[in-house]
Formats: C-alpha cells, structure tokens, sequence
C-alpha cells in the first residue's frame, strides 16, 4: 500500500460504488493502493445525486455513513480555494471545466498533489496545475 496521498473526483468514487460499472474493478484495484485519498466535499453532491439516482437513497446514505472508516478523507474549501476555483474557471473558460473538476484542482495544488483518481480524462489532461507540469490522471 502507497503512502502517496492523491485526490479523487466523483468518477472515481462512483464507480468504486457500482459494482456493475465497466471500471469498477480497476477503480477498486487504485483505491486499495492508497491509504488516504483525499476527498473535495464538493464531489459529494455529485455523488449522492449520480449514485441515489442509480442506485437509490440507502446507497447514498450506506456511503456516507462509511466515509468515516474509509480511505477517504473529506476536504472543504477554503477562501485560497475559492479564488483559485475562480482564476481556474476564468482561464478555462473556453472548456468543460467545471466547478467541481475546477475544485478538486485547486485542491490538489494546495496539498501538492500530483496523481488524480477520475475517470474524467479531458478536464486533467487539459489543466495544466501550478506545482508540476500535469496531473498524473489514474486509472
């Protein structure tokens, strides 16, 4: 197991979620890796809605209420996160980055993070971070 922390984005967890997902069983092989993954509270909105409107509420509230003895280890914003969520959007306007994805960067510059667990590939290959020349995108 990797003492690497790395950061994930709600792709990530909701495939971990869903056993029937195609990268279910990769997504299950990176989390084990890693004995703590870093988790924006702003990915959670988007994981309640994508895995409550898949999977039902109980799904939602049994992964909550496992946050706790999970790798995953909750991250709010704080106001440097916000002004940088902000020259972020500002300068990728022209893409698909969005306030969450936008999040999870900021975030990952804070912490010098390198290695994002998404499934999103575009947005982080797109980004180019102030800490290092790209993000090392898994799975």
């Amino acid at each position: 197991m990797e003492k690497t922390i790395v950061i994930a984005d709600t792709g990530f967890v909701v495939a971990l979620l869903n056993c029937s997902d195609a990268e279910h069983e990769s997504v299950v092989s990176f989390y084990l890796q890693y004995q703590q993954i870093l988790l924006p509270q702003t990915v959670l909105a988007e994981i309640a809605y994508l895995v409550g409107r898949n999977a039902g509420i109980l799904a939602v509230v049994k992964f909550l209420q496992g946050l706790s003895t999970s790798r995953f280890q909750l991250v709010g914003l704080t106001e440097q996160n916000v002004k940088r969520i902000a020259d972020i959007l500002d300068k990728y306007s022209d893409s698909r980055i969005d306030f969450v994805d936008a999040s999870v960067m900021a975030i990952a510059e804070d912490y010098g993070l390198k290695i994002i667990l998404t499934l999103d590939q575009r947005d982080f290959r797109v980004y180019r971070p102030v800490h290092c020349r790209y993000f090392e995108i898994l799975p």
